[in-house]
């Protein structure tokens, strides 16, 4: 069942699928298209899920679900999954590196190896008060609070010393 990702509850769990490219606007109008029909037929053992998404500055899918309603099960995040390898293979883009990492600088996003963010540091490009994003977040309002933090007050901080 498909809601207003605002109507959610603060509980709901998320996922955030971060992007290696910017998304286009035409990338985004369909990725919104399959993920809409995806949620709208979402179960769990037969059951609806209550459930949305979000894609956010065209390099991160977040799709949440209201657990309070129906919980997830093991099925149903797998099709989730799936959902997203199908996406990334449609649009040829990676949505499950985990070993990408993602900061701001002014209003560009930035998508780089893990890696590179450790020289970054070393080079200053990237200090305590860079935005960066914490896509482990796991609650709507954790998402909504502590996505976006200053690097120093993230799990990036052990990178910084």
């Amino acid at each position: 069942m498909l809601v207003n990702f605002e109507n959610l509850s603060d509980t709901s769990r998320v996922w955030i699928y971060q992007s290696n490219r910017e998304l286009s606007k035409d990338e985004i109008t369909l990725i919104s298209k399959k993920l809409e029909n995806f949620i709208k037929t979402w179960k769990r053992h037969g059951e609806d899920l209550k459930a949305s998404f979000k894609i956010k500055y065209g390099y991160f899918i977040v799709i949440a679900v209201d657990e309070s309603y129906n919980p997830v099960s093991g099925c149903s995040i797998d099709a989730s999954t799936f959902l997203i390898k199908q996406i990334e293979n449609d649009f040829q883009v990676e949505l499950l590196n985990k070993m990408n990492t993602a900061f701001k600088s002014g209003d560009n996003i930035n998508i780089i190896s893990l890696a590179d963010f450790q020289k970054y540091v070393k080079l200053q490009k990237i200090n305590t008060e860079t935005i960066v994003f914490n896509n482990m977040v796991e609650t709507k309002k954790s998402f909504e609070t502590a996505w976006e933090l200053k690097a120093g007050e993230s799990w990036h901080n052990r990178f910084l010393n």
